[in-house]
This record gives structure tokens, sequence and C-alpha cells, in this order.
């Protein structure tokens, strides 16, 4: 490379002087290196080393540290751990592209914040997009803030699918923004009849806008709709209310002693809301993985962190290999232990452990206690 004015005769020669095998060094042996010493020498610097010839690289790769394939439980995982191929796209669709991983983290008052949407082995295989939707946002400022994580999972093989889960996750997050002074409120004094009902209509609201939505661009109600998943966390370090809140498939749970609670709501809070709600010319919608629409209730749960919990709020992809491979659940369980939370990189690492027959998106979001 030329330093600016210099010619390329001059570069050349420059080139040449550095190469040549007969100059020598500005240290103090009397020996002329060769090109093969010279390189020695910078590997060396580095840490690394050269192959030895006749075919030897094999052995040294051999010799290398074992690569760790970050699976558990038994056999080994279908598809390739990393992505293979890229969703086709279209001049007029670029701004509609979604990568293939999101990640975002925080801390506030007495938590950590870890949250990772990746794409699912079969989605990198075959060059479809990333189905789930991440939302992670602040409201307020100091202690009056109000943090919302939303995860969104939409129908799937539908080519509106992260459009759909993206606008779930968006209009409620709207939705909490405009209301968050109120909703700060009733957290700290601990009024949860009040979130619950609040809560519900504004996750109707959400979901009238996607039925909306889907008219629009006239498309079933059923193939535009999402799974929808809300966490909300205040900032104030004197209150630990956690309120997690949505409809349809996914996983809420706990880890806490070194052990995972299941804190899904089982009881039905209100029937007939969200994918399963009737739709325009009663059109019924269904979710990834929804039960009947009678059976999809919308689900609220106050919890009260204590100092060395875990909570974990995931999509249907995460939730079924935590449940499903009790491997997947200790080895976590094992990592997330400790009361120090993980990296942004450690956690995606975390998320992403592959497990054999299950190859969906997953994205998880993890609060750490202080």
């Amino acid at each position: 490379m030329s330093q600016q004015g210099e010619s390329p005769a001059a570069e050349d020669a420059w080139w040449r002087r550095l190469y040549d095998e007969t100059a020598r060094d500005t240290g103090s042996g009397d020996k002329a290196d060769t090109l093969d010493d010279r390189f020695d020498s910078v590997s060396g610097a580095v840490g690394g080393r050269r192959p030895t010839g006749g075919g030897d690289g094999d052995k040294d790769r051999a010799t290398a540290p074992p690569h760790r394939t970050g699976q558990v439980g038994a056999g080994p995982p279908r598809y390739d751990p990393e992505p293979t191929a890229l969703p086709a796209t279209a001049p007029d669709e670029l701004a509609a592209l979604v990568a293939d991983t999101a990640l975002d983290g925080a801390r506030y008052g007495t938590f950590t914040l870890r949250a990772a949407s990746v794409r699912g082995d079969a989605a990198r295989f075959r060059g479809e997009p990333r189905r789930d939707a991440l939302l992670t946002a602040r409201f307020g400022d100091d202690e009056e803030a109000l943090v919302l994580v939303a995860v969104a999972t939409a129908a799937r093989a539908t080519g509106s699918a992260h459009p759909a889960a993206s606008d779930a996750c968006r209009w409620i997050g709207e939705a909490v923004a405009r209301n968050h002074p109120r909703l700060s409120e009733d957290i700290r004094a601990g009024r949860r009849q009040d979130l619950k009902s609040g809560l519900n209509r504004l996750t109707d609201r959400a979901y009238g806008r996607l039925r909306a939505r889907a008219a629009e661009l006239g498309e079933e109600p059923e193939g535009y709709t999402a799974s929808l998943r809300c966490l909300l966390l205040p900032a104030d370090p004197d209150c630990r209310a956690r309120i997690f809140f949505g409809v349809g498939a996914g996983g809420f749970l706990r880890l806490r002693d070194g052990v995972w609670q299941d804190l899904e709501p089982q009881g039905p809070e209100r029937q007939g809301t969200g994918p399963g709600h009737p739709g325009p010319q009663g059109a019924v919608s269904h979710g990834p993985g929804l039960r009947a629409p009678s059976e999809e209730p919308f689900r609220f749960r106050g919890s009260v962190a204590r100092s060395g919990d875990t909570l974990l709020l995931c999509s249907p992809g995460l939730a079924g290999p935590l449940r499903g491979e009790p491997a997947l659940a200790e080895e976590l369980a094992d990592r997330w232990a400790p009361k120090t939370p993980p990296g942004l990189v450690a956690f995606l690492a975390d998320t992403q452990l592959r497990v054999k027959g299950y190859s969906d998106d997953r994205t998880g979001v993890g609060v750490w206690e202080a």
C-alpha cells in the first residue's frame, strides 16, 4: 500500500525490499533469514504455527482443541448449526428483510435483562425468514420507567409471518407506551385486578388491529396473526413485581434455587381473545400451535421476584425443547444458576443449544434478579 503521493514504482520497490531474502534485518544477527524464517517469526508472535509439509496439515488440525458442538440430548440434530441459505427477496422488499438474529440487553433497578431471537435450523437450511419477533422497550425515566419485553411467533408457512409477529409486538408496545404511567402506578400499588383488566383490553385492541391489517392486505385473519407474550418490569429498585400477560403458545418459567418452575397460567382469564377471537364475518384466526379458540384465553400472572431468581419468557420454539428434553433444562439451569448474569454473547449461545427434533425459531428473554 503506497503513501499519498508515492508513485507505483516506489511502491513496487518497497515490496521488493520487504521480501528480498538477501536483505539484512535491523537486528544484530549476521545470518540472513529466509522467507520461511520470517513466516515462523510472525506466526510465533501471534500464537500460531506454520503447517508442516507432506500433507501434515491434517495432523495439525487433529491436534487443535475440539470444537464445542452446543447440543444436548441423544443424537445429532438434523440440520447444520450455522445458517445455510438466505431468504429470497425482490428490489421492493429490501426494507422488509429480517436479520437471522436479534440480540439486546439492559440493566435497571434490581434486574438484568438479556433477550435473543434466532432463526431456527430448519428455516436457516430452507432459506426462510425468521417468524419470531422481539421487542424490548423502555417507557419513562429514572425510577418511574417501565420496561416492556414482547415476544411474538407468527403462523407457520405464510409469506407474511414475520410482519404479523412484528406488528403484534409493535402494536402492544404502542398501547403500553400510551398507558405506561397508569400501568406503573398500578404495578407499584399492587392493583392486580386493575392490571389484569387493563392489559386484557390493550391486548384485545392489538389483535383487533391485526385483523384489520389482514383485511387491508386481502388475507384471511388466520394467516395474519401471532401468539404474543409480554413481560412488564418496573425500573424502581423497591418494586420487585413482574407482570406477565399474553395470548397463545410459548413459555413463562422461573429458575429458583436451581429448579425450573413453570409459571404458565393454567386457568382461563377470559374466553375469545387474541388469535382465537372471532374476526369479521365470524372468521376465526389461529396462531401457531394454538388449540381451539375457546381454549386460548388471555393469560395473566403477577409474581414477586426474589434475589437470585431468573425468569424466562420464551417463544414456542424454545419452550418446546425446554419442556420436552430434560437435558436442555438441566444444562440451562447449570449455566444460569450463578447470580452473575451471562453476557449477551453467552446468552445467545445458551438459547441456541441444539436438541434433535426441535428446529423452529427460538426467542428467549432472561431476567436475572440481583
